[in-house]
């Protein structure tokens, strides 16, 4: 098993929720999203420790991590920008929308301004389809978006 390099305040946290849900495995996800919410994303480390807390394999844990894709196992930017690449919103012009923030930011897909700032993703479907095209930031949409919004946005984010 390789070395956990999470600090003790994180680990004693992770146990505590681990604890919280009774380490039980059936509890997985919700024991992923809250440990996500310490540090912004999943660790190695972190899902080994989660492993061993609810006796089931690193595989486990890693499998539902990739899965699903409000998991990162990178580091975010303090404001993550989701770009929904969806039927709906690809047809209304999201691609356009990724290609001004890769622009703007002068970050690609998967990573994060050298400032901590902003990171830039692409999700399947926001499940806001009557709003197409739509972003997501942190947790708020932003819908029925051009590619002229772009700048406005990033300017109240800064």
């Amino acid at each position: 098993m390789a070395e956990l390099k999470l600090a003790c305040n994180i680990v004693k946290q992770v146990e505590e929720i681990c604890e919280k849900y009774n380490n039980d495995q059936g509890e997985l996800i919700n024991i992923l999203h809250e440990a996500q919410h310490l540090q912004g994303y999943l660790p190695e480390e972190m899902q080994r420790l989660i492993a061993s807390k609810l006796n089931i394999p690193v595989s486990k844990v890693y499998g539902v991590v990739t899965f699903y894709t409000f998991f990162t196992m990178t580091p975010k930017g303090r404001h993550p920008i989701s770009v929904c690449m969806g039927t709906a919103c690809y047809v209304r012009g999201s691609e356009k929308l990724l290609e001004e923030f890769k622009r703007r930011l002068g970050i690609d897909v998967g990573e994060t301004t050298p400032d901590g700032k902003f990171s830039l993703d692409c999700l399947r479907c926001v499940g806001a389809c009557g709003l197409a095209p739509v972003v997501m930031i942190g947790e708020k949409v932003y819908g029925r978006l051009q590619a002229a919004d772009i700048k406005n946005i990033l300017d109240e984010l800064e």
